[in-house]
């Protein structure tokens, strides 16, 4: 662990959000030095605490009541329990506003206009307030008013019509991704934008509105599929794990089990059919090329199967890691963490938990030179720093603290 001035040290971000794409983003601030005031519902708190098993373990090895989903992004936050129903809690929520930098919030669109949290309200105490909105769809749009869930939106973003095997295979159909994508990808755009509207108010002194929508994201990370669209008017169909536009680029059956091979280029493609022993697939017009590749596409991939199972997954990778050909085994999760380039790089950490044991958690993978990732806080427990926040920030007395208990603003 290490303790040297984050990037963000100094900027406060008051967090707002639950489950995923808003928490994410909340992290990688807190990561990278912010300090992260995460607020949850009193005696329920975020709703990924309850999304196990499996469970965090205690100091003796029992579960808690803590999911693991939630641990994968809280780390570096502060949890206080505040109810946002009560008069009272609203008015320490707007207070924390306006001693923060930034708020993240990824309530349904309007909806926290009615406890004086929303952006008009607490932007008039505190002018230079980021205060980042992420929603299904949008603030505007006549889906503005939908919840918006990863699962459906990588539907209706078009994503899962690209994954997936093609008609007429076997498990043939539409398929999500393994994780939730489109929240991540979400998380990863907001923390990027609240960076730079930070670095903007820099020069204004006016902080801004950021209005963040999941579809939005899955529609711009559809990347070269999406340009393949606009550029020749055919929507891309799935191909399973082929690419659209180089071959040969997908997974191929080996001895074994399987391999990827990703060739990007023709040369990358002569230097396999050389280690493969036919060199004569690399001088065949049909495929000398990558647009002949991709027209006799049909043609060229049972061949290299044909090749591709004459030896082990292993065999593979070091007959063409030595002749410069990018390729690589499909490794399990379990594989992965055990793979000696993830151990090198540290991507397995962990951190010690107020529920008495260690928890296991996924690294940061930025490296910076001069102001490191900084892991300070493990992922906390349901209210675990509430009387703290409020000591520090607000500058509380515990006969206060304990008034706002019996009223019921605090859990």
């Amino acid at each position: 662990m290490t303790h040297a001035e984050g990037a963000l040290s100094g900027i406060r971000v008051l967090d707002l959000s639950r489950v995923l794409a808003g928490p994410w983003a909340a992290q990688l601030l807190g990561d990278l030095g912010a300090e992260v005031v995460k607020v949850e519902r009193p005696g329920a708190g975020d709703d990924t605490r309850t999304w196990g098993p499996p469970f965090v373990r205690d100091g003796q090895g029992e579960p808690t009541t803590d999911a693991a989903y939630y641990l994968c992004t809280n780390r570096n936050k502060r949890s206080i329990t505040v109810d946002m129903q009560t008069p009272e809690g609203q008015r320490l929520l707007q207070e924390l506003a306006q001693r923060s930098d930034v708020v993240v919030e990824n309530f349904k669109t309007g909806s926290l206009a009615q406890y004086g949290l929303d952006y008009a309200t607490l932007s008039a105490l505190n002018p230079r307030l980021v205060y980042c909105s992420i929603t299904g769809f949008g603030q505007t749009g006549p889906y503005a008013q939908r919840a918006g869930y990863d699962f459906l939106i990588q539907g209706m973003g078009g994503l899962m019509s690209i994954t997936g095997q093609p008609d007429g295979a076997p498990g043939a159909g539409p398929m999500k991704v393994g994780v939730a994508l489109t929240d991540i990808l979400t998380g990863l755009y907001a923390a990027n934008a609240i960076q730079a509207a930070l670095h903007a108010r820099a020069r204004t002194g006016r902080g801004q509105y950021i209005d963040l929508a999941l579809l939005d994201v899955g529609v711009a990370c559809l990347g070269n599929q999406a340009m393949n669209y606009l550029h020749s008017g055919q929507a891309p169909q799935r191909m399973g794990n082929a690419h659209p536009n180089t071959v040969p680029y997908q997974d191929f059956p080996t001895a074994d089990g399987h391999m990827i091979l990703a060739t990007g280029n023709d040369g990358q493609y002569a230097r396999f059919c050389e280690a493969a022993g036919r060199p004569e697939w690399a001088s065949d017009p049909r495929f000398a090329r990558n647009t002949g590749r991709l027209q006799h596409r049909d043609v060229l991939i049972p061949l290299l199967r044909s090749a591709t199972v004459q030896r082990s997954t292993a065999d593979w990778i070091a007959l063409l890691e030595k002749a410069g050909v990018p390729c690589g085994p499909i490794n399990t999760i379990a594989d992965v963490f055990a793979d000696p380039q993830v151990r090198a790089r540290g991507l397995q950490m962990a951190m010690p938990h107020a529920a008495g044991a260690e928890v296991a958690l996924v690294a940061n993978p930025i490296r910076m030179s001069d102001t490191p990732v900084q892991y300070r806080e493990a992922p906390p427990q349901l209210g675990q720093h509430t009387r703290a926040v409020l000591h520090d920030i607000l500058e509380m007395n515990d006969e206060d603290i304990d008034e706002l208990q019996r009223k019921g603003a605090l859990g």
